[in-house]
């Protein structure tokens, strides 16, 4: 079994910056996905941003240049760092591993936390 465990997130005024983390445990494969994703009130769950196990990224075109994702391999850790926050950033964000690279891999998540932007 594979768990996650999210910190970071919290309330912060339009233009400031905040840092997600999640660490996974457990059996994870070498070739996995790490990624976060947010969740508005009354909206879908939506990749925010993603990164492969040999660090290659992919962003959501609303966050491109102002969010960075990261990952320590040995840690099985991977960040968000959200620069420049605008209100339409709040949500729940929930960070998610796939176990693999193929289309029957298992996906996990974590507990999810909030990010509250006020303008």
């Amino acid at each position: 079994q594979v768990q996650l465990v999210q910190s970071g997130g919290g309330l912060v005024q339009a233009g400031g910056s905040l840092r997600l983390s999640c660490a996974a445990s457990g059996r994870i494969f070498n070739d996995n996905r790490m990624a976060w994703y947010r969740q508005a009130p009354g909206k879908q769950r939506d990749l925010v941003a993603s990164i492969t196990s040999d660090n290659e990224p992919n962003y959501a075109d609303s966050v491109k240049g102002r969010f960075t994702i990261s990952r320590d391999n040995a840690k099985s850790t991977v960040s968000l760092q959200m620069n420049n926050l605008e209100p339409a950033d709040t949500a729940v964000y929930y960070c998610n591993l796939r176990n693999g690279v193929t289309t029957s891999s298992q996906n996990y998540w974590g507990q999810g936390t909030q990010v509250t932007v006020s303008s």
